[in-house]
């Protein structure tokens, strides 16, 4: 039976339809075995969970875009 997998950010890895992690490798972790990681971030100053931010800014925190830091080589 085929599974339709919603795509997930860029830690390579999906989720299926009954919240299955299925990795880069074919790896299935199922939803039972999963452990949910709690956030941190800056806000306003402060530490806190992102779980317990207000609704605008837990989008604001969906909407943020990370950066690497890698030096470019200079030719």
């Amino acid at each position: 039976m085929h599974k339709r997998l919603k795509e997930a950010s860029p830690l390579n890895y999906k989720e299926d339809r009954e919240g299955n992690l299925v990795l880069e490798d074919g790896t299935i972790i199922p939803a039972e075995r999963r452990q949910r990681a709690e956030v941190y971030s800056r806000i306003v100053g402060y530490l806190r969970p992102v779980e317990q931010w207000n609704d605008g800014k837990q989008a604001e925190f969906a909407d943020r875009k990370t950066y690497s830091t890698t030096p470019v080589a200079h030719v």
